[in-house]
């Protein structure tokens, strides 16, 4: 990443300001921030710049406040440390964090962030969700959802990404992640917390805010040709689910930090 520019457009956050990671930690209210050994010193200065600017745009296509960031302060973010062999980033539920590797985690950022906030909210939309489970995976195994507003809003997010308009058959993004696995040997692109994550990626991709460091991939990738994030009709909809869903929880977590 030392020496790789990242594409943005978008408003000034930093206005002439120096930001490190302790800065990020105590604006978001992260649970931990932690660093790996091999991060050097300019490293740690540029990533840290990169990480407020991604973190704040995201939070400005959320309409939402930090703590919708930092998930009420339950979220742990690593950076070059923590990382898993081959995986360039990930999201680790038993531990409640996300791990981007130095120099191949960029533009993983807000699919790792819905990774955490579909685990977060497992026991949130669910009264019986079984420990560790995402939301997805939950609403995927009929648990029982607790009647309110929000759950409301983000199972029609989940629909969006599984079935198609009339409910009665998955969706094309399914049928392309099934057929994708098939030809692979493995059962991954299918998951539905992976159907989802993608999903999100595509919303926060087709943003006014562009950030690449954040987000990309999700139009010109080969994923993307092979249908692997939402397209045309599918893509438009699910736009509009989490675009409903996100205006009210930001409409309430904005109440709270007040």
């Amino acid at each position: 990443m030392k020496n790789k520019s990242f594409y943005r457009q978008g408003p000034d956050h930093r206005e002439g300001e120096e930001v490190d990671f302790v800065h990020i930690r105590r604006r978001f209210d992260f649970r931990s921030i932690q660093l790996g050994r091999w991060v050097t010193a300019a490293e740690r200065e540029r990533a840290a710049g990169l990480f407020h600017d991604a973190l704040c745009d995201l939070m400005l296509i959320l309409q939402g406040p930090e703590m919708l960031i930092s998930l009420r302060g339950t979220l742990a973010l690593m950076y070059g440390t923590g990382g898993r062999p081959g995986v360039s980033a990930h999201y680790d539920p038993a531990q409640r964090a996300f791990a981007l590797a130095k120099n191949a985690g960029p533009g993983s950022i807000a699919h790792e962030w819905f990774h955490a906030l579909d685990h977060y909210l497992a026991s949130k939309v669910f009264m019986d969700a079984p420990e560790g489970l995402f939301a997805s995976s939950a609403w995927l195994e009929d648990a029982t959802p607790v009647v309110h507003p929000l759950n409301d809003n983000f199972i029609q997010c989940l629909q969006a990404v599984l079935l198609t308009p009339d409910g009665q058959a998955p969706s094309d993004l399914f049928r392309h992640s099934a057929a994708m696995d098939r030809r692979l040997g493995v059962t991954y692109y299918s998951r539905p917390e992976e159907l989802c994550a993608r999903a999100f990626e595509a919303f926060v991709q087709d943003a006014p805010v562009k950030n690449s460091f954040l987000v990309k991939g999700t139009l010109t990738s080969p994923e993307a040709r092979a249908g692997l994030y939402p397209q045309g009709d599918q893509r438009q909809r699910v736009n509009r689910a989490f675009c409903r869903y996100f205006h009210q929880l930001g409409h309430v977590l904005g109440k709270l930090s007040t």
